[in-house]
């Protein structure tokens, strides 16, 4: 994207929003404010920047309505790290599953991968440019160091006089004169090399090329998430780099030299500083599923007694405190964490109080109506129509939805989410793979190149797959 979050004000980023997720507006409008504040912080003083913590943002609604694509999409709007995950998985400590921290533990990771990728990327100008010429080299080689010709017993003691035979004279200058020529020769010839190698003439013939030899890890977890101990890198800096050869073609040899010469170029010891501070400043934890972890709710099972315990397990993370990595310590201060769940049995009252209090944006997402699903078939990026039509297209079949036809699913969609379990846009999927089943079970077929979807087509596909009394088995 070309504009970057210091440029884009809160109207620009919900209109960003608005390109991948129908109506939500007000979720927006509060999650372009949290993230438009990132900015205006990082303008102020040092001293008065430790002082503002993000306000973190409590989504509630049911499934399908565009909560997880929120942050996923702000996330790729802030160029920042992000990671998603269930509350389900946390257990109370002394309880079989996750603990806590390793939500921390996979935002950092996620944040040197993003921060590793930007500074790969920039070196990929001087990568290229390294790998054509190992590529030249591999398949015009240089000269070879040439044996050493017999000499004459008596040249040593001649000499140490400092006397050369005119035989050895004529004999070496000729072997320069070899050199010369050769090396001029080979130089002519790898820059004709070097234009085919960028006309793309070469990109089939095979050569052998000499990459980097990563030796698989042993890791020992040591009952410790992110505290794990490759063996095999304990010793690995003192040693030099293993090198092996290669057989590839030039297409992929340029793949290959490029990733390992621009990672050669990286200083990870400042990918990781510069990824840990992105990670404490800018760093996004989308908490889902969070009212399944409300203690105060009707269900009952073996789990209930943990519940309340991984609240407060939860909860010095969305305080703000220090977690160890395995690149080091990070605090968790201005993190932006965003909790979501449908709330249909609990209630956000029914979480602990002071977690409660740590979530100050409290939005409510809408049930989507059919007006929603129309747009989210037809106007979105991407929408779910767009990609059916381009996975068929690869068979040479293009695909027509007729208005009514988009309308009767619109119309299929909103009604059963009424009737029967309310998932959201998520059933437009299980619409649409419905509907296309048999044409892409029949796919490749010469005879069929074009097909126009109508309204009575939806109809008569849905009248021969189910029956009135169970037509939720289908659709769902």
């Amino acid at each position: 994207m070309a504009q970057t979050i210091k440029s884009m004000t809160p109207r620009e980023i919900v209109a960003e929003l608005d390109k991948y997720i129908i109506g939500q507006d007000e979720a927006k409008k509060s999650v372009a404010i949290a993230l438009r504040n990132r900015y205006r912080r990082s303008q102020l003083s040092e001293k008065m920047r430790e002082e503002i913590t993000p306000k973190n943002i409590l989504m509630m609604g049911p499934t399908g309505v565009g909560k997880t694509e929120i942050a996923r999409r702000l996330a790729k709007i802030m160029d920042a790290p992000f990671v998603k995950v269930e509350a389900t998985k946390f257990t109370e400590v002394g309880y079989v599953g996750r603990d806590v921290d390793s939500m921390v533990r996979d935002l950092v990771e996620a944040s040197v991968r993003l921060t590793k990728q930007k500074m790969i990327s920039e070196k990929y100008d001087l990568a290229d440019q390294i790998a054509e010429e190992k590529i030249v080299q591999a398949i015009i080689p240089g000269q070879t160091k040439q044996r050493e010709t017999a000499r004459n017993p008596f040249d040593f003691i001649l000499n140490s006089g400092g006397y050369t035979s005119q035989k050895q004279e004529y004999e070496e200058k000729q072997a320069e004169l070899s050199r010369r020529a050769e090396s001029d020769d080979i130089a002519m010839a790898r820059e004709q090399v070097r234009r085919d190698l960028r006309a793309g003439k070469l990109d089939d013939q095979l050569i052998e090329i000499e990459v980097d030899d990563v030796p698989k890890t042993n890791q020992l977890d040591m009952q410790q998430e992110g505290m794990s101990i490759a063996i095999g890198n304990i010793f690995g800096d003192m040693m030099p780099k293993k090198k092996k050869r290669k057989k590839a073609t030039v297409r992929e040899a340029k793949k290959i030299l490029r990733e390992q010469e621009a990672q050669n170029l990286i200083d990870m010891d400042q990918v990781i500083d510069e990824a840990l501070e992105n990670a404490e400043q800018n760093g996004i934890i989308f908490i889902d599923e969070i009212d399944k972890i409300a203690s105060g709710n009707s269900m009952r099972s073996g789990a209930e007694v943990s519940r309340e315990g991984v609240q407060r397990d939860i909860l010095p993370i969305v305080e703000g405190s220090v977690v160890n990595t395995k690149y080091g310590p990070v605090k968790t201060d201005h993190m932006l964490f965003i909790g979501a769940g449908a709330f249909h049995v609990s209630k956000p009252s029914d979480l602990i109080p002071e977690l409660q209090g740590r979530f100050p944006i409290n939005v409510q997402l809408k049930s989507l109506d059919k007006e929603d699903f129309k747009a989210i078939l037809t106007t979105t990026e991407n929408a779910i129509t767009k990609q059916q039509k381009a996975l068929l297209e690869t068979e040479n079949v293009h695909v027509e939805f007729t208005d009514d036809a988009i309308d009767e699913i619109a119309s299929m969609a909103f009604l059963m989410n009424e009737e029967t379990e309310n998932i959201g846009a998520r059933r437009l999927y299980t619409i649409l793979e419905t509907l296309l089943e048999d044409l892409s079970f029949s796919l490749p077929d010469p005879s069929i190149t074009d097909v126009v979807i109508d309204r009575k087509e939806v109809q008569e596909k849905f009248r021969e797959k189910i029956k009135e009394v169970d037509v939720d088995k289908y659709i769902l």
